[in-house]
């Protein structure tokens, strides 16, 4: 599936190009990511995803695959896979940076795949946790590039919570995948009830 965003930062663009790049201090901006190692190119580290009372996590790498400082376009495509189960998901993330009233306009366009219990939301709920994350990024990322100067060290924090599809995505999302396993239970009591019938009518 094809999304895009668009956020705004309060800085010129070569300050917000310089802390895009720097991995490790706007990862925390991302709820659920944790970074492992990054060598300036190759990312490595994990996601963790709750999908209601059930926690996912995704271990992979993200390159990039394109850095042009002069256009301020980045290209990064990233792969993980679950640790306990056969889920993948694969990204591939273009940004692009534009001057806008004296701060920066970004822009994002995400080629995304997703396959385990995430996909099974399909890309209407995805995108609205997109947007919200997004949003949350976007607010985030100003307070850090307010708060701190390019280069300073970063503060290590506490494990990152999982990213909570359910409450990131709005309780409508959590109406319909309470609907979805409320009509699944009505089906399968329909189904014991008409087999206990079918028997009962045998022994008569």
């Amino acid at each position: 599936m094809e999304l895009h965003h668009e956020f705004t930062v309060p800085v010129p663009v070569e300050d917000a190009w310089r802390a895009l790049l720097d991995i490790e201090r706007v990862a925390p901006c991302l709820p659920g990511a944790v970074v492992e190692d990054y060598d300036g190119r190759t990312v490595t580290g994990s996601v963790k995803v709750k999908v209601g009372p059930v926690t996912v996590t995704y271990r992979g790498t993200a390159v990039f695959d394109e850095q042009d400082e002069t256009a301020h376009r980045m290209v990064l495509a990233a792969t993980g896979r679950e640790t306990r189960g056969q889920g993948t998901a694969r990204a591939t993330v273009t940004g692009s940076l534009a001057e806008r009233d004296g701060g920066t306009a970004v822009s994002v366009d995400t080629d995304l795949t997703v396959t385990g219990r995430p996909a099974q939301f399909g890309r209407g709920v995805l995108s609205e946790v997109g947007d919200r994350l997004v949003g949350q990024f976007a607010a985030c990322l100003a307070e850090r590039l307010a708060e701190q100067a390019p280069g300073e060290p970063v503060v290590d924090e506490e494990e990152a919570p999982p990213l909570d599809l359910l409450r990131m995505a709005g309780v409508p999302v959590a109406k319909r995948a309470a609907a979805v396993v409320v009509g699944a239970l009505a089906l399968t009591w329909l189904a014991t009830r008409l087999r206990r019938r079918r028997r009962a009518s045998g022994h008569r």
